[in-house]
C-alpha cells in the first residue's frame, strides 16, 4: 500500500505554484484531499453548497451508494476552497462544481492523476523518498487513514472518516501499522532480527518473532 509520509505531502504541495487561478485550484485540491482522505470522485462531485468554510469548518461528502457523510476540515483548508469558490462568478453559484478545468467543466479522474503525477514529480527533489513509490491519488486517501491510525484515532472514527461500509475495510490499514512497528523494532533489535546463518533461530529471535505474531 503506497501513501504519502508528511514530508512527502509537503513537498508536493510545495512544488506548486500559486500564483494562477489553475495552481491555486491544484493547490485546494490536494489538500482537501489529504485533509479529508475522500475518494477522488467525492471531492470531484463537491458543489459550492457542499463546503462550509465558517466554523465548524466542514465538507459534505457523498460516498459510495449516495450515502452522505460530514468530514471536518482545517481553518486553513476552508479558507483555501474560500478562495477557489471566489475565483470566478460561475462558481459562485450553489449548485456550481468547486473543482474545474479552464472550460468550466468538471475535473476527471484522469486529470487528477495527471496532475499529481506532475507535482509528485517536482516535489521529488526534495523529498527523494518518493522517487521509490508508486503513488496515484489513492495514496493521499491511504495517507490520511495511516497518519489518523498512528495519531491513536480508534478504527470506528477513522471508518467513518472514510466512508467505509464495514469496519472489516478499515483494518486493512491494522497491517501497516503492523509493519511500522515491525520496522521500528529492527531498527533497536537489528542483532535479535537477523537472518540466522546457521538456519536456526536463536532463542532471543522466537521469543521476538513469536511476539510479533501475536501483536
Amino acid at each position: 500500500m503506497a501513501y504519502f509520509e508528511p514530508d512527502e505531502v509537503d513537498a508536493m504541495l510545495k512544488s506548486i505554484d500559486r500564483t494562477t487561478d489553475s495552481w491555486r485550484r491544484d493547490y485546494a485540491l490536494f489538500a482537501l484531499m489529504f485533509n479529508t482522505g475522500a475518494r477522488v470522485q467525492e471531492v470531484l462531485d463537491l458543489q459550492v453548497r457542499d463546503v462550509r468554510t465558517e466554523p465548524p469548518h466542514q465538507v459534505r461528502l457523498r460516498g459510495k451508494g449516495g450515502k452522505i457523510r460530514l468530514c471536518p476540515i482545517w481553518p486553513h483548508t476552508a479558507a483555501l476552497l474560500r478562495e477557489l469558490a471566489q475565483q470566478s462568478a460561475q462558481t459562485i453559484a450553489p449548485e456550481a462544481f468547486l473543482f474545474t478545468n479552464r472550460h468550466g467543466a468538471k475535473l476527471t479522474r484522469f486529470g487528477v492523476r495527471y496532475l499529481l503525477k506532475k507535482y509528485v514529480a517536482a516535489g521529488t527533489p526534495a523529498a527523494n523518498t518518493m522517487r521509490e513509490k508508486r503513488l496515484h491519488p489513492h495514496s493521499l486517501r491511504h495517507a490520511t487513514a495511516v497518519h489518523l491510525l498512528k495519531a491513536g484515532v480508534d478504527f470506528a472514527t477513522i471508518s467513518q472518516w472514510l466512508g467505509h461500509a464495514t469496519l472489516n475495510t478499515t483494518m486493512v490499514y491494522a497491517r501497516v501499522d503492523l509493519d511500522i512497528k515491525r520496522q521500528a523494532l529492527a531498527q533497536v533489535f537489528p542483532e535479535v532480527l537477523a537472518s540466522p546463518r546457521a538456519g536456526h533461530l536463536s532463542p532471543a529471535a522466537v521469543d521476538v518473532v513469536d511476539w510479533l505474531k501475536r501483536l
